[in-house]
């Protein structure tokens, strides 16, 4: 029996799941964020962050966050929230944690990104998760 690494819509799936079980004022906020799951980052992120390998980052998040005054501005691209698929799954199959475990991961700090929050305060959110 063959079997087949998760999907483009697989991981979107499991990610929503996430978005779902956030605190409301996370969901409220998150209405207008953007969330794209692509297999890999694309060359201009590569070469922004410096990136060794299109592996070296399994999410992104692009745009202003909450409270920023620029957030606002005509013009400006709707903020996006990136989760990566290959490097997930890559990291799903080297490490202990399930898949589901690593997308919310990966989409709580990218939402932290989008409130400004601190990684202890991003941990806590992810502990209320569990």
């Amino acid at each position: 029996m063959a079997l087949h690494a998760p999907s483009l819509a697989d991981i979107q799936a499991l990610a929503q799941a996430a978005v779902e079980r956030l605190p409301d004022l996370f969901r409220t906020h998150l209405a207008e964020v953007i969330l794209k799951v692509e297999d890999f980052p694309d060359e201009e992120v590569i070469e922004a962050m410096e990136l060794e390998s299109p592996f070296d980052i399994l999410g992104l998040y692009w745009g202003h966050h909450v409270g920023d005054p620029g957030a606002g501005m005509t013009g400006s691209m709707p903020a996006t929230i990136y989760l990566y698929r290959r490097p997930m799954l890559d990291e799903w199959a080297h490490g202990e944690d399930s898949l589901e475990n690593i997308v919310t991961h990966v989409l709580v700090h990218e939402v932290g990104h989008h409130f400004g929050l601190s990684d202890d305060d991003m941990e806590a959110i992810e502990a209320a998760l569990d």
